[in-house]
């Protein structure tokens, strides 16, 4: 095609290519940097690298695998070729350890090294990758290892937005020296220039590059399930054809096909139990069985839609060429289920000769696993379906398991890996085709939906630079899904970054040693999070302005020649607010008699449920009266399917009776089946003897609901009366005249709310901090002072090296000498209780290795009454309080750090192999903070010990 029959639009682009390879080719550091490459640089990545050795700071936003390391990866060759340092940061030690790889092979072992808090690898080399974590904590310590530091990489910087770990980059971007280049690569976000903007201010001069073409187009696509039973699983566009992919708009027109198969096709989703003729896989569905729409005899009444079985899913992706491919499922269970159903219905995605050398691979990277954990970890199975060039990747895997995934799947040995949102983060495990197979996700609280730019992230997987000409995503049909809603979805190509940085304990402590409170004060003032709240403040203020004219008009509207109709609006109010008033109290007394029939129950007692999750008869086993408190005892029970459960005051709200009783034998052991089912029996047996006597049914014992006293009540009766006698009350146009009243005070609470907004915004990082400071000074940590307003204590010196979420309960724990006397393995196991989040949603009484009396058990009653006492004085400062502990890992840990096998240790447990070693390695990583920070040598000393004895077998293993 001639320069001519260009468009002007086309004409320009060509002529920045041109520009582009001509800046890249001159001479300087770019143009060398460029011939070892190998391949032409995009634009943006020209205009970064150019800014970067003009000696500015640079944010590139960009989208997934559009080549923004490229940039990163100058830096490092900047420093090396300057005789410079440059430290790679990046969120996960998963992508740390990648990118270590990426930069040996390019610049050799010698300059390069790896800090991830577990592994250390020439760490003074010119080159350091190491996670954000780290280099905050280098820099509070003033480690001489950032002298010569030129330059710094912040690798997915987006991850600012997360709420936990987030708000370290923010700290790293703060306190950098002022002559260190920042480089920082980020997702595509809708407000770059923002962050660019708050950049600018705290880091000088900051190049904001951005780019949203992405180098391989996507297509959007849906896959449907046959109309015949056993028929491949059709793939549809997502959008009309003549929609630009790589440029769809806003909601785009859906393919006409594809809406006519959703809108003449029901679901039949009756079946989702799983079907006689399916495959079914751990906490998986499989196929689906006969749903309605359907005849007894199976035939079908309507056309149904299905969705898809997985394997058959993959089977079809296979027949159209798009392998391989990245199958998202958000949820453990689904993903093993999936590799489960692929190898039972045979499916087999490799040849021979990949099959040998992905046996290879495997077995050399587990040679150090010992013989005996190869059964615990599920080691054959796992095998098996590597070989077949099938896997599963999540946050429960081994490490090892984990990375040899990430290899394979690099390699193009895997043809798909069932996978969890996690993955999504940066490793890079390039694709073909990314599969979504639900548009909705667990959060820990609840399914939410999928977010614009969770799609955006999830689905830029797909498509290989330099291999594929287009990358697909492909949303598999299930209940609920709606196309016209898919396309907005997966149209909507940008997302906000949003801070989410407060200050911590261990942050406080640091900048008051640092700079003192004052200047401390002004430093927080300059983050991302007080920036944004700022700009936000000029948006609000208008609203606010906007609500006032409007109340002005609501004023006018309500005005009546009668009387003051806020007056008269006033009593109505009253009369309202006294009704609850008395609602609440009787409520109240409903409940203090439900907490003393509680208190009233004795062990042998049993009563009924009358409705929720405990409903039928239960027997008392413990009346729990010595763990009463606000809602009073939480017995324990048996119920009649021979559970044992704590009954709660939410259980039975209107209180219980005791209807029989039944002798509990003096060596009842509730753990033992047997003993749960011949009480359960005995249980029965009392009660049937108990409806015999009822006879016609009747319980007696608990009365109805009290009933509100609203019409004796005295002041009710007075605001009644008052109403009546109000000039107002016989106006014709009352009604009319109320309206509008009630629409001036819902106003003038939404804008009271909003002011409070402006007011609380303007300085409100400043504020946390004061609290913050505030807890500290109670406990200890800081004093005051005279010049600086504040200094650290000697209680706060050795704070300032706790750099756990949970450091003051960690702090406050040594400073009272909580596990002082603790044995290794004791000290292990009360650590995981800071550290440890389970995932069940019902906490379960765990067993304590030494007794309920021993000196571990003590040492976690000592624990959790520190937490209680921390979170008071959090609530009282009206800070975010710190998080209970999770004492489900105390036995695991225990039996691991005192030498036990991994069977051994997971037996009996809920918690995956991989899990296990991901939150030992978090338990090492605290114990190796308590070896530098505790104030006592003994305990000191006991915390090495208990490094070492947990930092083993699979623990210790690192591939790196």
């Amino acid at each position: 095609m001639t320069a001519d029959a260009l468009s002007p639009a086309e004409r320009y682009a060509a002529a920045k290519a041109r520009q582009a390879r001509d800046r890249a080719d001159a001479v300087g550091e770019l143009g060398r940097f460029r011939q070892v490459l190998g391949f032409e640089l995009d634009p943006f990545q020209v205009d970064a690298c150019v800014a970067l050795e003009e000696g500015r700071g640079v944010l590139v936003a960009a989208p997934t695998g559009a080549g923004k390391t490229v940039v990163g990866e100058f830096a490092v060759h900047l420093a090396l070729a300057r005789g410079g340092k440059a430290f790679y940061t990046t969120p996960i030690k998963a992508l740390s350890n990648q990118k270590y790889g990426d930069l040996v092979r390019r610049h050799g072992a010698e300059n390069v090294g790896l800090l991830t808090g577990d592994t250390t690898i020439n760490s003074e080399a010119p080159v350091v990758v190491m996670t954000t974590e780290v280099l905050r904590n280098m820099l509070y310590a003033g480690s001489s290892t950032l002298d010569g530091l030129a330059y710094v990489v912040m690798d997915e910087v987006h991850y600012l937005a997360d709420r936990f770990r987030g708000p370290v980059w923010e700290e790293v971007i703060i306190h950098l020296p002022d002559h260190v280049q920042l480089v920082s690569l980020s997702a595509t976000v809708s407000n770059a220039e923002e962050f660019g903007d708050w950049l600018e201010m705290v880091r000088g001069d900051t190049a904001v590059v951005v780019s949203e073409r992405r180098p391989v187009p996507l297509w959007q696509h849906v896959i449907v399930s046959s109309a015949e039973p056993r028929g491949v699983p059709r793939l549809f566009d997502l959008y009309a054809g003549h929609v630009d992919p790589t440029d769809p708009g806003t909601n785009p027109p859906i393919n006409p096909d594809l809406h006519a198969v959703f809108r003449t096709h029901g679901r039949s989703d009756g079946g989702a139990r799983g079907g006689r003729g399916g495959h079914r896989g751990k906490g998986d569905r499989g196929y689906r069985g006969r749903g309605p729409g359907r005849a007894a005899g199976g035939a079908s009444l309507v056309p149904q839609r299905r969705t898809p079985p997985r394997f058959a899913v993959v089977d079809a992706l296979d027949g159209e060429g798009l392998l391989p491919a990245i199958y998202f499922i958000f949820s453990r269970a689904g993903c093993e289920g999936a590799v489960e159903q692929c190898l039972h219905s045979g499916l087999r995605l490799t040849n021979a000769e990949e099959e040998a050398e992905i046996r290879r691979v495997v077995e050399q990277r587990t040679a150090t696993i010992p013989a005996e954990d190869l059964e615990v970890l599920g080691y054959w199975t796992w095998q098996q379906s590597l070989a077949r060039g099938i896997a599963a990747h999540h946050a429960g895997l081994l490490p090892v398991f984990k990375e040899t995934v990430e290899e394979l799947f690099a390699r193009g040995l895997l043809k798909v890996v069932f996978a969890t949102e996690t993955l999504a983060l940066g490793i890079n495990m390039p694709a073909r085709s990314v599969v979504l197979e639900k548009l909705v996700k667990w959060d820990g609280t609840a399914h939410q939906p999928v977010t614009p730019g969770e799609y955006t992230q999830l689905t830029g997987r797909a498509g290989r630079r330099g291999i594929d000409v287009e990358g697909h995503a492909v949303v598999v049909d299930h209940p609920g899904l709606d196309p016209v809603a898919l396309a907005g979805l997966a149209s909507k190509r940008l997302y906000p970054l949003r801070s989410s940085f407060r200050p911590t304990y261990n942050m406080a402590v640091n900048l008051v040693a640092q700079v003192g409170r004052d200047r401390a004060r002004e430093v927080l003032e300059t983050s991302f999070a007080q920036f944004q709240a700022d700009r936000g403040v000029v948006g609000l203020a208008k609203q606010a302005q906007a609500h006032a004219e409007a109340l002005d008009g609501y004023a006018e509207a309500m005005s009546c020649e009668r009387g003051d109709v806020a007056e008269y609006m006033g009593i109505r109010r009253a009369i309202t607010e006294r009704e609850r008033e008395l609602s609440r109290a009787a409520s109240g007394a409903r409940r203090s008699e439900a907490i003393a029939s509680l208190e009233r129950l004795r062990r042998g007692d049993v009563v009924e449920v009358p409705s929720g999750r405990r409903r039928g008869y239960v027997l008392v086993l413990d009346p729990g009266t010595h763990e009463g408190g606000f809602d009073g005892p939480r017995p324990t029970v048996l119920t009649q399917e021979k559970q044992v459960k704590k009954l709660t005051l939410a259980d039975v709200p209107d209180g219980v009776q005791a209807v029989t009783r039944v002798r509990i034998p003096k060596g009842f052991n509730p753990r033992k089946a047997d003993a749960r089912r011949d009480l359960a029996s005995s249980m029965r047996n009392a009660l049937g003897a108990f409806h015999d006597d009822a006879g016609d049914g009747t319980r007696g014992g608990r009365g109805g609901r009290r009933r509100s006293d609203a019409e004796s009540d005295r002041e009710l009766q007075r605001l009644r009366a008052a109403l009546r006698a109000h000039p107002c009350h016989g106006c014709p146009d009352r009604d009319d005249h109320a309206r509008w009243a009630e629409r001036w005070e819902r106003l003038k609470r939404e804008h009271d709310t909003l002011v409070r907004r402006v007011e609380g915004r303007t300085g409100s990082i400043a504020r946390t901090f004061d609290r913050t400071c505030e807890v500290l000074v109670t406990l200890g940590y800081l004093e005051p002072a005279e010049r600086a307003g504040l200094r650290v204590t000697d209680d706060g010196r050795w704070l300032r090296r706790l750099y756990a979420e949970n450091d003051l309960l960690l702090a406050e724990c040594l400073r009272r000498g909580t596990w002082d006397g603790l044995g290794p393995a004791d000290l292990a196991a009360a650590v995981s209780t800071v550290v440890y989040s389970g995932r069940r949603e019902e906490p379960v009484e765990p067993y304590v290795p030494g007794g309920p009396a021993g000196r571990l058990a003590h040492a976690l009653d000592e624990t959790v009454r520190v937490w209680s006492q921390v979170t008071d004085l959090e609530s009282e400062h009206r800070l975010e309080v710190t998080g209970p502990l999770d004492l489900g890992l105390v036995a695991p840990v225990h039996r691991w750090a005192s030498g036990k096998g991994l069977d051994a240790v997971l037996r009996g447990t809920d918690v995956a192999a991989g899990d296990f070693v991901r939150w030992c390695k978090q338990v090492v990583d605290v114990l190796d903070q308590l070896a530098q920070a505790a104030p006592r040598p003994g305990l000191r000393s006991t915390a090495r010990k208990a490094q070492d004895a947990v930092l083993r077998g699979v623990v210790a293993y690192s591939s790196v």
